[in-house]
């Protein structure tokens, strides 16, 4: 009984998330989560905390647990990947969606990593992109890592 009731919270989450009421579905999450403590339901909150409280470390720790518990599921590395772009750690995003198409693609997925960009902006900002100058000085700095 408790873990249909768990069910139906949950999907009710997802769809509260789906329509933009984060605070909803954080509560359905919780609500879910407190009944039957999955990964799906702990990462969903965790991605939930992130954006309504602000408490990111807290927020990767539960997504981080929820992949421990269920590592093949390209949705936990999805919300740890968007809880990063929330923390302003955008390296550590691309890296967690890139993991996440390794289980099964994901178009969630690849539609966070276009919408992120993975062109970093080029050395002289002020020239175009495809300036010689900023050609050259960007293989430079990657040879050195400083880029």
């Amino acid at each position: 009984m408790a873990a249909l009731e768990a069910v139906e919270w949950f999907s009710k989450g997802v769809e509260a998330l789906g329509h933009d009421h984060v605070y909803l579905a954080r509560t359905c999450f919780e609500r879910a989560a407190e009944m039957d403590l999955t990964p799906e339901a702990c990462s969903y909150l965790a991605l939930c905390q992130a954006r309504t409280r602000g408490r990111f470390e807290d927020a990767v720790e539960l997504a981080r647990e929820s992949i421990v518990g269920e590592p093949g599921n390209a949705v936990h590395y999805l919300n740890l990947g968007r809880i990063y772009l929330l923390a302003g750690r955008r390296g550590e995003a691309i890296d967690t969606f890139r993991e996440g198409l390794k289980y099964g693609r994901n178009e969630e997925i690849v539609a966070e990593l276009e919408k992120v960009g993975l062109r970093k902006p080029p050395p002289i900002p002020s020239l175009p992109r495809n300036h010689p100058l900023n050609k050259y000085v960007g293989i430079v700095m990657a040879r050195l890592g400083l880029r």
